[in-house]
């Protein structure tokens, strides 16, 4: 059946709107090239969205003709603030942005649970409203209008709250309610961390060209995150990548319904990989996982001089009298290799289950291992699988999880505020 005048004027409405907001201002001469609408079509939708206070003139084309310059349309950038968190263990982050995602305020606050719980709710919901009066959402209408919170565990599918999952803070799940008691027209959701890292990189980072594949979340923690032709899969529990608790061969015993230490977290995790390092030598003392494997990465690329040797009269120059040429020291190869072979273990046990075709290294461990940790994942899984899966690093690290939030946030007030209204 054909639409009827007012669910086609809906349509291309959104079509206008969604064209709007990912590529920029547009003149109506542009929006009825890429739309296809008819110029009194694109006239009538211009006017209407105009009115509605969703598109307003933000400056000219400078086009080159005769005439007047063409009016730029955008998106009323200011017509909705978002309000985005990372919540981990110990600390929360946020960011605030206009509409169209220019981020106008960021800030993070250290979380200490040993203070309590109502104690540590109190820091998060302050670091949000400090954030969104420096980017001027605290005034007219109590803005934030929509907050995306990113966190570990497990999110309930069909409640949309984080699961009581053991080793979890208890603040964490007091949060949402917290927020929405502070904001009480703001629209408050919550998302599993490596969920939101994987729509990042799928949207702005490594997985731009891909509908079907995996974020392997490496940190403090271990989880994955699976895309398949396009879209986010969550299982039936919102389980879905809860890869820590995978048993692999090298760990001590087997993981329990309540621990991943006998899992693959006990090889991948952020602590195994600093003890990992102090086996090969590698690593100051106090370096975090990441700031290991990104020194070890230079050192194997660049080769670092090992100490001269000496020989009688412990003489350090060559027979020329020139300094002898530094030797690569090969202790960081082989630590990046041996990581390489413990990513490898889970990485193949995704790839049989799923054939993604790609699996992304994200975290903050997988960008500082870059191309070389990645080559070396790749290379160990051609030998053990036959399914052919390209191996990348990830491009925004830690900041995946707020970027997430941010697009999901900013997704969920457009489905409102874009929506047709009632006639």
């Amino acid at each position: 059946m054909p639409a009827s005048p007012s669910t086609a004027r809906a349509i291309n409405d959104r079509l206008a709107l969604d064209l709007l907001q990912r590529e920029g201002p547009l003149t109506a001469g542009q929006l009825k090239q890429l739309t296809g609408l008819s110029r009194p079509t694109v006239a009538d939708l211009v006017e209407r969205l105009t009115a509605s206070g969703l598109i307003t003139v933000v400056g000219e084309s400078g086009e080159q003709r005769r005439g007047p310059n063409a009016r730029l349309y955008g998106i009323v950038a200011d017509r909705a603030y978002l309000a985005a968190l990372d919540v981990r263990t110990e600390s929360v982050s946020v960011l605030v942005s206009d509409l169209v995602g220019r981020v106008l305020a960021e800030g993070s606050v250290p979380v200490a649970p040993e203070e309590g719980e109502a104690a540590a709710v109190e820091q998060a919901v302050e670091l949000v409203e400090r954030a969104a009066k420096e980017a001027g959402a605290s005034g007219g209408g109590g803005l934030p209008h929509t907050v995306g919170i990113g966190a570990p565990g497990l999110v309930d599918p069909a409640t949309g709250e984080l699961r009581d999952s053991a080793g979890l803070p208890v603040w964490h799940r007091r949060l949402v309610a917290a927020l929405q008691e502070r904001f009480p027209q703001a629209r408050v959701g919550v998302e599993n961390e490596t969920n939101l890292a994987a729509l990042a990189e799928q949207r702005e980072g490594a997985a731009r060209d891909r509908d079907t594949f995996v974020l392997l979340w490496l940190g403090d923690s271990c989880g994955a995150a699976v895309v398949l032709d396009g879209s986010l899969r969550r299982g039936a529990s919102g389980g879905t990548g809860e890869i820590g608790f995978l048993p692999v061969p090298g760990t001590t015993g087997l993981p329990t319904a309540t621990d991943c230490s006998g899992g693959y977290h006990s090889l991948v995790g952020a602590a195994a990989i600093v003890e990992l390092a102090r086996e090969y030598g590698v690593g100051s003392g106090g370096l975090s996982a990441d700031r290991v494997v990104e020194e070890a990465v230079g050192l194997s690329a660049g080769g670092a001089p090992t100490a001269p040797q000496r020989g009688a009269g412990n003489c350090a120059t060559s027979h020329d009298g020139a300094a002898p040429a530094p030797r690569p020291n090969p202790a960081p190869a082989r630590f990046l290799d041996a990581l390489a072979d413990r990513i490898a273990l889970g990485v193949a046990a995704v790839v049989a289950i799923l054939d993604p075709g790609c699996v992304v290294l994200g975290g903050e461990i997988g960008p500082a291992g870059g191309a070389a940790l990645a080559t070396r994942v790749e290379a160990r899984l051609r030998r053990m699988s036959p399914l052919a899966t390209e191996v990348r690093a990830g491009t925004l690290g830690g900041a995946a999880v707020l970027r997430g939030a941010l697009l999901t946030a900013r997704e969920r007030a457009q489905d409102e505020l874009f929506a047709a209204p009632d006639r």
